[in-house]
């Protein structure tokens, strides 16, 4: 009897591990995490640019036409419950824009979570882009390559 009940003692474990082996959080961190907390300790008009360094670390990216505004990006992917079947789902996405004076004290900040992201407007115009247009060759020879291989099943 001992043994039986032993033997149903391991079973009702190791199915309850394997239950519990799915249960974890599976996520995925991309940027600086915990941004938002950082965000709050940067103060305007004290803040410069070394102690942003220190708070947060250097930035993703600055804007082109001006250095003094920097980008930091945080983004955690996790897993989707079953009804998502499993694909990554944003957790969080958080975009803080600082801007500094040509002194490097900080001069405005702005965090933009999913929501707000989703809010920007962002025009409808499509910009001709006229270093990826082809050549007449390079036209010429990509139309008689998919002649070529068209026949080809």
């Amino acid at each position: 009897m001992n043994y039986r009940h032993n033997y149903y003692y391991n079973i009702f474990f190791a199915f309850f591990f394997f239950l519990l082996s799915n249960c974890q959080i599976n996520t995925k961190n991309h940027g600086i995490l915990f941004l938002e907390n950082r965000y709050n300790k940067l103060e305007v008009n004290k803040t410069n640019s070394n102690d942003v360094i220190q708070i947060v670390g250097n930035p993703h990216t600055k804007s082109i036409s001006d250095k003094n505004t920097w980008i930091y990006i945080e983004r955690i992917l996790s897993k989707g419950k079953y009804h998502k079947l499993g694909k990554n789902v944003v957790k969080t996405n958080n975009v803080m824009v600082l801007t500094f004076d040509k002194y490097g004290v900080l001069v405005e900040k702005k965090i933009y979570d999913k929501d707000k992201l989703s809010n920007l407007k962002f025009a409808k115009e499509i910009t001709e882009n006229n270093l990826s247009q082809n050549s007449f060759i390079e036209d010429f020879l990509q139309s008689i390559k998919t002649k070529m291989y068209s026949g080809k099943k």
